[in-house]
């Protein structure tokens, strides 16, 4: 709802906006529109008419009969045939009868018919019959007062508002209030109906403001903005015959959820603008990071084999004694200590290698019974110095593709962090499972376990916290990392369990290719 200048909804009704100006300030006279005839109405002049139409037809036919009587009773006076023959004339046609006795002894009879007379008061008494029943029809029906719908019209209209679960008021072309459900009323706190659409216009929009989301022929959308903070859609429809109706909805909620939506989408594009850049930011500086220790690792290699090259040539007094027994100690030192930085230094660079992809693997047919039998094999004299038991699972018969050394390597991985925290009488288990799909390679070891927070940390590179971390001193953290990163190139993926004091389990899952045992069979 708006203004008349705004809305369209003047005098001429729903689409008076698109109206010349000087045509809507024209007065406005009633229409033969204006009379409205209901059912009742229509039924009442049918049977009033009918009464008149049948009375006019007694008439004629009670005259005539009349006509006829005194025609025969003139004819049984006169004996006289040539009076008969005149009396029998048709007296309808304007003739004049006279009729006189022969002898002069009996009294003249004389009969004068005058039809013009009589047609005229059977027409008088008709009109007067139609008549009538025009006023009786014009008594049942109403006129429309300022373009107001009979009282039928007006029910159906209250019965309409009444199943509108919101505000609802159906004006007419003038703008008067026809009829309004109790929602609209309490909406504009109305006490009376006297109202018109200009006055409901004022109170709507006092202190707010309007503003129009949709308009066509048929329809007209509106967004009230109160003064209160409350938001209403006001939605106004043609009904016909120039009324139209008004339906008020309070949209406050629906706006506020929508504005919150609105500011959580756009808080969204924020955070994920946000993160992308510190994902680039990460990935830069985890390049930076892989490309330094890559750099690094080449450097102190170089120098590290220099120093463990001549510190074996001293250990072996190649060039003559050393002189003190003491410097053998230290040598032994220098040279386990240097072949212990060059192990590390050369785990970060295949771990370099691999998080980079500069050091791509091989895809060969692999058997994994193979791979478990030379881990085996490399562990089995540690094991039983360590008073630890070995146990290995039945033959798999399963044929991987892959890098036979870089899975020799990640079971390696493993099975040394197995050792190294499983105290003597423990037990370590090396198994495969084959299926249709897949195998799975599974290290299991009663040590001394995990923690959840420790646990958490075996992803990460640099951690000192995966299982390199040995008695005698802490390693850089890479062996599980480098066996995770082996296992994803490899197209699988590798997950952990372990609990403090009862041990660790290690299951490495991996693609199998039977194509490839074909290949091996050859």
């Amino acid at each position: 709802m708006r203004s008349s200048e705004v809305s369209g909804a003047g005098a001429l009704g729903f689409r008076v906006g698109q109206r010349d100006q000087r045509q809507s300030r024209r007065p406005q006279k009633p229409s033969a529109s204006a009379w409205h005839f209901s059912r009742t109405t229509a039924a009442v002049a049918g049977t009033a008419f009918l009464a008149a139409s049948l009375f006019v037809a007694y008439d004629a036919i009670q005259a005539l009969v009349g006509f006829q009587q005194q025609i025969q009773f003139l004819a049984e006076r006169a004996k006289d045939e040539s009076l008969l023959a005149l009396a029998s004339a048709d007296p309808l046609l304007g003739g004049r009868a006279e009729a006189s006795l022969a002898g002069g002894s009996t009294p003249t009879v004389a009969w004068n018919a005058e039809p013009d007379a009589a047609l005229a008061g059977i027409a008088g008494r008709g009109a007067a019959a139609f008549a009538l029943a025009g006023l009786l029809t014009l008594a049942t029906s109403r006129r429309r007062r300022d373009g107001m719908p009979d009282p039928a019209r007006r029910e159906n209209y209250m019965q309409l508002a009444a199943a509108i679960p919101m505000g609802l008021a159906c004006w007419t072309g003038t703008g008067q209030l026809i009829v309004c459900n109790d929602q609209y009323r309490r909406r504009l706190n109305l006490e009376d109906t006297r109202l018109t659409y200009h006055q409901a216009v004022g109170r709507l929009i006092a202190g707010g403001y309007m503003k129009l989301i949709r308009e066509d022929d048929n329809l007209r959308i509106l967004e009230l903005h109160c003064e209160d903070g409350t938001c209403l859609q006001i939605d106004e429809r043609p009904l016909g015959d120039g009324d139209f109706m008004t339906l008020v909805s309070d949209i406050t909620e629906t706006k506020r959820t929508d504005a919150l939506l609105s500011a959580i989408r756009d808080e969204q594009r924020l955070l994920a603008r946000r993160y992308h850049e510190e994902k680039l930011k990460a990935e830069a500086a985890s390049r930076a990071k892989t490309n330094f220790l890559a750099h690094l690792s080449h450097d102190i290699r170089t120098p590290l084999n220099h120093i463990i090259g001549f510190a074996d040539l001293m250990q072996h007094q190649t060039y003559g004694p050393l002189g003190d027994d003491r410097y053998t100690d230290y040598i032994h030192t220098i040279k386990s200590s240097g072949e212990h930085l060059l192990a590390s230094f050369g785990a970060i660079l295949d771990l370099t290698e691999l998080e980079n992809g500069t050091k791509p693997l091989r895809n060969d047919p692999v058997l994994l019974d193979e791979v478990l039998a030379a881990v085996t094999q490399r562990f089995l004299g540690q094991a039983q110095r360590a008073g630890i038991a070995l146990d290995v699972g039945p033959l798999t018969g399963a044929v991987l593709r892959g890098d036979r050394l870089a899975l020799i390597r990640m079971v390696g991985n493993i099975m040394d962090n197995a050792m190294r925290f499983t105290r003597p009488g423990g037990r370590v288990t090396l198994a495969g499972f084959a299926a249709e799909d897949g195998v799975v390679i599974e290290i299991s070891d009663t040590g001394v376990g995990m923690s959840e927070e420790r646990l958490a940390t075996l992803s990460q590179p640099f951690a000192l916290g995966d299982a390199t971390f040995t008695r005698e001193g802490a390693g850089p953290g890479l062996g599980i990392s480098i066996a995770r990163a082996i296992a994803e190139l490899s197209g699988g993926r590798m997950a952990i369990d372990s609990s403090p004091a009862l041990g660790t389990t290690v299951a490495i899952s991996l693609p199998t290719d039977p194509a490839a045992a074909g290949l091996i069979a050859a």
